[in-house]
């Protein structure tokens, strides 16, 4: 029997005196890194909010096996919240749609949850109507039609089944009942309701395809009610893709078991709490990105040479050499050259090894 079979659904219980002190440190932390945040200033603030939900809306369709390209992620955006950056990129319908699903989660936390805005949020996911080449239900309930929805995960034919959702026919009066408790209830910490939503909507699984990405986005929604603001610091989503074979595990024994959930609420917490590791990360990435800036911020600069160094600052892997410049910057050989020899005249680059063909170049930090 799973829990949705219970005669106790949705009556969840849990052990508080193993919560609570969990919770208190995840709370603490949340409450550190905000005034961390508003104590570096607006534009540390802005940059570290670019790279925390870029990095949730690449890592939440990773999870279901999507890679979606990150420079077009970053600049959908930073279009939309207003952020000037330099080199933005065209994106794709299905980049916004994911990203405009994000946006309305987080940036819009505080606006009541219905059917319809979750309607439109599948609708963002599903342009096109298809989930590949299939053909599926957009923008309404999955339908006995489809069968059985079955919660797997693994590469295609070796997938693992970890549970089997409730029929279609509840679907209405189990979404009425969630989304009622979503909006009305506040008896729960605000943490607690975003770890008990997760589990709640994952295991309806209300539509053909794309849950997974909606629950963490409610998930997100949630945060960020219970950080009271609409930036995002920390990244589930990323930590969950970390972790997702024991969160698959987890999950699969709590829809085995009873109405306790002691032990997904402690995971989720500490999950999270995980989560925070990597923003203290980005601050500290950030802020050297911005004092990098500030220490070159007279000098003069080309566009290719601007956009090699916010290249170098943010994604640049491997070593840079005049080859690579002159390719990334569709430029010739020599004007590479003279590109390079220019910024380690300035101060802004240095030579990584002796010369000739090897010779590498890096940022100048010191």
């Amino acid at each position: 029997m799973y829990i949705h079979q219970s005669i106790n659904w949705p009556n969840f219980k849990w052990k508080a005196e193993v919560i609570l002190p969990v919770l208190g440190e995840v709370r603490h932390r949340e409450g550190r890194i905000i005034g961390q945040m508003n104590a570096l200033g607006f534009k540390i603030r802005e940059s570290t909010l670019l790279d925390t939900l870029t990095r949730d809306v690449t890592k939440s369709s990773e999870i279901e096996g999507e890679m979606l390209n990150v420079i077009q992620v970053r600049s959908s955006i930073a279009r939309r919240l207003g952020i000037s950056i330099i080199d933005g990129v065209a994106s794709s319908r299905e980049v916004d749609g994911v990203v405009e699903m994000m946006l309305d989660a987080t940036q819009k936390f505080d606006r009541p949850l219905t059917s319809e805005r979750l309607f439109g949020w599948h609708d963002l996911l599903f342009p096109s109507g298809r989930s590949g080449m299939q053909k599926i239900t957009v923008g309404k309930w999955r339908t006995a039609e489809a069968g059985p929805m079955q919660v797997v995960s693994g590469p295609m034919g070796r997938e693992i089944v970890h549970f089997e959702a409730p029929e279609a026919e509840r679907l209405t009066a189990e979404m009425e009942q969630f989304i009622r408790w979503i909006n009305h209830n506040n008896t729960n910490d605000a943490v607690i309701k975003a770890a008990i939503a997760h589990l709640w909507f994952v295991t309806i699984h209300p539509f053909d395809d794309g849950n997974g990405r909606i629950t963490r986005a409610l998930t997100d929604m949630l945060l960020a009610r219970a950080d009271g603001i609409p930036e995002r610091f920390y990244s589930m989503s990323a930590q969950i893709l970390k972790e997702r074979n024991d969160y698959y595990q987890l999950l699969e024994k709590t829809q085995k078991g009873g109405m306790d959930i002691t032990a997904w609420l402690l995971w989720f917490l500490k999950c999270l709490n995980r989560a925070m590791d990597h923003t203290e990360e980005t601050i500290a990435g950030v802020t050297r990105r911005n004092e990098f800036w500030k220490k070159f911020q007279d000098v003069q600069l080309n566009e290719r040479q601007r956009h090699m160094i916010v290249t170098l600052l943010d994604s640049f892997f491997g070593k840079l050499t005049s080859g690579k410049w002159a390719k990334m910057n569709k430029c010739s050989a020599d004007t590479a050259l003279r590109d390079i020899q220019d910024l380690i005249n300035k101060g802004v680059l240095i030579k990584e090894s002796p010369g000739g063909r090897s010779t590498n170049y890096v940022l100048n930090w010191n």
